[in-house]
């Protein structure tokens, strides 16, 4: 496999993974949430790419193979199974 080709793979998983975390982390409803998940499925998927396709990346790879079973959970959860939720933010208890 080329560099160019791993390099693009490490960098855009892990540039997706950040703005994916920033997503969810602004709590702005179910549907911006879920679209946070689909960004960290494409995260995970080029992650687990880069892992096996590396040398020195295996460990990587099986890290986002979990990651990819979480977020799957994630998108079906906000996009699929919410609908009646409501999509407002919701307001931290204290």
């Amino acid at each position: 496999m080329s560099e160019t080709v791993l390099t693009a793979l490490q960098y855009y998983g892990a540039g997706a993974g950040l703005i994916a975390a920033f997503i969810v982390s602004l709590n702005l409803g179910s549907r911006p949430t879920g679209w946070g998940f689909v960004i960290f499925v494409t995260s995970s998927i080029a992650l687990i790419a880069w892992g096996f396709l590396n040398d020195e990346g295996e460990g990587i790879g099986w890290q986002n193979i979990g990651l990819l079973a979480i977020n799957i959970v994630g998108v079906y959860r906000y996009l699929f199974a919410a609908e009646g939720d409501d999509d407002a933010p919701q307001e931290a208890s204290t």
